[in-house]
């Protein structure tokens, strides 16, 4: 065939996308081995029956036609309230944009604020994605990683120490996939106080907001800071809708303005049914508080087993869908770790490596199964663990 772009070639220049073991535990699933899947964040549940039958009768009521560049009004609307919530700031439709999932937003708005050969910074440990999305923008970016002895909490001078002068944006995420850190009003009044400094752009990925262990503080509501930070915001984890793909973006009106620009050539418009239900899941609240309470439940649960778990430490962990394990006593190499934990007990975890060097030394564990397969799993860990060591010695 003729020579792909550099673009798309370059966006896993590795060939390693940091989910091999994960894709190795689902294939030996699906051949029929007893695997126990905790290496992805979906949900082990459906999405709530009422959010199914608003887009079955959005359906039936012939909304399958095409939308509104920015998002279906009544949808945009929703998410302006949801925003407002989310971020502590009144927000208003103009402020929002609808995109196909929160992947998609996170893609609008790395496009929307670096062109090529401009810098950004991202805070690691980070969602998987987050390199290959500014290589698929043509964007250079540096990797600041948080200690994990600290909780995994940004420190304001590593930050400092990464800056250039073609620095244009700082992309966090809190409550943070993977680790499960919340970042404190401090750690993050300190990155409000860089941007205003340096005119920088934050990008703020808030998808696990609802998933929080207590106060959430976006930094779209420290002071200056409203009109430079884009929130990155999902249906997938707060509303139980994976597979619906429908996200948004929040920001100020001239950037929202450009990014319906950008969805004119990158989705023309959502599905009308899809975007409807959604709006009532928003405005309903939809599944929202049975879904924290059931992963704060499987998160102590998790936390407890783990207690007194020999060489084996829990970092982070306050919210989101996960709890970050550092096994670096028992074995350093994460990845080495993560496909014998699969080999012999038969659970698909994530090398702490696939989400940057911070968490190197560590997995990561998704809740999202039922609490009695969870302490199934801490109990082949426990099991694992130990013969690993006597393996070593």
């Amino acid at each position: 065939m003729p020579r792909p772009s550099s673009r798309i070639s370059g966006i896993v220049p590795s060939g390693k996308d940091g989910w091999e073991v994960h894709s190795a535990a689902w294939a030996r699933k699906q051949a029929g081995e007893d695997i126990i899947m905790l290496s992805v964040g979906d949900h082990d549940f459906d999405t709530p029956n009422e959010t199914i039958e608003a887009c079955v009768t959005a359906v039936r009521a012939s909304n399958h036609h095409y939308t509104p560049l920015a998002g279906v009004p009544r949808l945009r609307k929703a998410m302006a309230a949801a925003s407002t919530l989310c971020t502590g700031v009144a927000t208003n439709p103009d402020q929002v944009i609808a995109t196909p999932g929160g992947q998609a937003a996170l893609y609008a708005a790395i496009q929307a604020v670096l062109d090529q050969g401009d810098h950004a910074i991202v805070v690691a440990p980070y969602y998987a994605t987050y390199p290959n999305t500014f290589s698929a923008a043509g964007a250079e970016f540096s990797v600041v990683e948080t200690p994990a002895e600290g909780g995994f909490q940004p420190r304001a001078a590593d930050i400092r120490a990464a800056l250039r002068p073609n620095t244009r944006a700082i992309l966090i995420n809190t409550p943070n996939n993977p680790t499960g850190a919340v970042y404190s009003r401090e750690r993050l009044e300190e990155l409000a106080q860089i941007c205003r400094e340096h005119d920088l752009w934050l990008l703020s990925d808030e998808v696990y907001w609802t998933l929080g262990g207590g106060e959430h503080v976006s930094p779209r509501s420290l002071p200056g800071m409203a009109e430079r930070t884009l929130v990155i915001n999902s249906m997938s984890k707060s509303h139980g809708m994976t597979g619906w793909r429908m996200g948004w973006l929040t920001g100020p009106e001239p950037m929202v303005s450009l990014l319906t620009d950008l969805n004119l050539v990158m989705t023309y418009g959502l599905p009308a049914f899809i975007s409807l239900a959604c709006a009532e899941a928003l405005e309903n609240g939809y599944g929202v508080k049975e879904i924290a309470e059931r992963y704060a439940a499987r998160r102590a649960v998790v936390l407890d087993a783990m207690r007194g778990m020999n060489n084996i430490t829990v970092r982070g962990s306050e919210g989101g869908m996960y709890v970050m394990l550092d096994i670096s006593a028992i074995e350093p190499d994460d990845e080495k770790f993560a496909w014998a934990f699969l080999d012999q007990e038969k659970v698909g975890v994530m090398p702490g490596s696939s989400f940057g060097e911070a968490a190197a030394g560590h997995i990561r564990f998704s809740l999202c199964q039922p609490e009695p397969v969870l302490m199934e799993a801490a109990t082949r860990l426990r099991r694992f663990a130990s013969f690993y060591r006597r393996e070593a010695a």
